[in-house]
């Protein structure tokens, strides 16, 4: 089992430089799969290690754990631009996902739109399938987690969830967790308690991106457009992501918010305090 004291070991010998897996290994003195499942339970948990995999697919890759440093979000000055922007941002309203997307190489993104009267799950989007298929861990940029109860087919975003905390994956979400939008965060947060497991694990956040990061393989961003004059239907756009770059990009600036992001427990103490006259 992955202690303190050994997860504290592990980070200062990444830190220090990048590390093999057998390298790290050896460190604990523990097979390489031990190693890597630690290492990837820390990446899962705290953001603070990532992966690159070389000559991926042959008899001899090799798999390079190194430190994610939180702090040094932005590796061009298009990322830097929408960092500080995503920062000031507060509401939806305040960003504009395609903004990302436009800077995506046009091989490696995928994009369309409908109009809805209410909000839905997207057949062609599959969330609940991209999900359910998650292997490491979801990461989860949201606002008031309205949309936790919506359901494609018979299954409900909120079961979906509860799957993943059975198999052990780690489902990280950054809200804005208020008054109104506190029996949302509830209800997801008392998956922990059904499964007996804690992979669920929310903080107050205010911020515009609307996204669900699916281990390191996609990002998928919406955003939604107020109803033309004439009618009653929003336009909602969908937005997927697939490359390498740009999700390690969107993953920083996940782990940026939510080391500052303030506990769902400490948030709920304290908006209780907020007395009904």
């Amino acid at each position: 089992m992955l202690d303190a004291k050994t997860e504290k070991r592990l980070l200062s010998f990444v830190k220090e430089k990048p590390r093999t897996v057998q390298e790290s290994a050896q460190l604990l003195k523990k097979n390489w799969r031990t190693a890597e499942a630690y290492l990837q339970k820390i990446a899962a948990e705290t953001g603070q290690i990532a992966f690159r995999t070389f000559r991926e697919g042959t008899r001899g890759a090799l798999k390079i754990a190194y430190w994610n440093s939180i702090g040094e979000v932005n590796a061009t000055g298009a990322q830097e631009l929408l960092f500080k922007r995503l920062e000031v941002g507060r509401k939806k309203e305040d960003f504009s996902a395609f903004d990302i997307y436009q800077y995506v190489d046009k091989d490696k993104r995928t994009a369309f739109f409908e109009e809805q009267e209410e909000e839905l799950l997207n057949v062609k989007q599959d969330l609940v399938g991209s999900l359910l298929s998650a292997q490491q861990q979801v990461l989860i940029f949201s606002g008031n987690l309205s949309w936790a109860n919506l359901q494609q087919g018979k299954k409900k975003l909120s079961d979906v969830f509860a799957e993943l905390a059975e198999r052990n994956i780690p489902v990280k979400f950054i809200a804005d967790i208020n008054i109104s939008s506190i029996d949302n965060a509830k209800r997801i947060n008392a998956i922990n308690s059904l499964s007996g497991k804690d992979r669920i694990e929310i903080r107050h956040v205010e911020q515009p991106l609307r996204a669900f990061v699916i281990d390191d393989r996609v990002v998928k961003l919406k955003e939604i457009k107020d109803p033309h004059e004439t009618g009653k239907k929003k336009t909602y756009i969908f937005y997927e992501v697939y490359d390498a770059e740009w999700i390690e990009w969107i993953k920083k600036v996940f782990w940026h918010f939510f080391a500052s992001g303030i506990p769902l427990k400490k948030r709920i103490e304290d908006l209780k305090t907020v007395k009904r006259i």
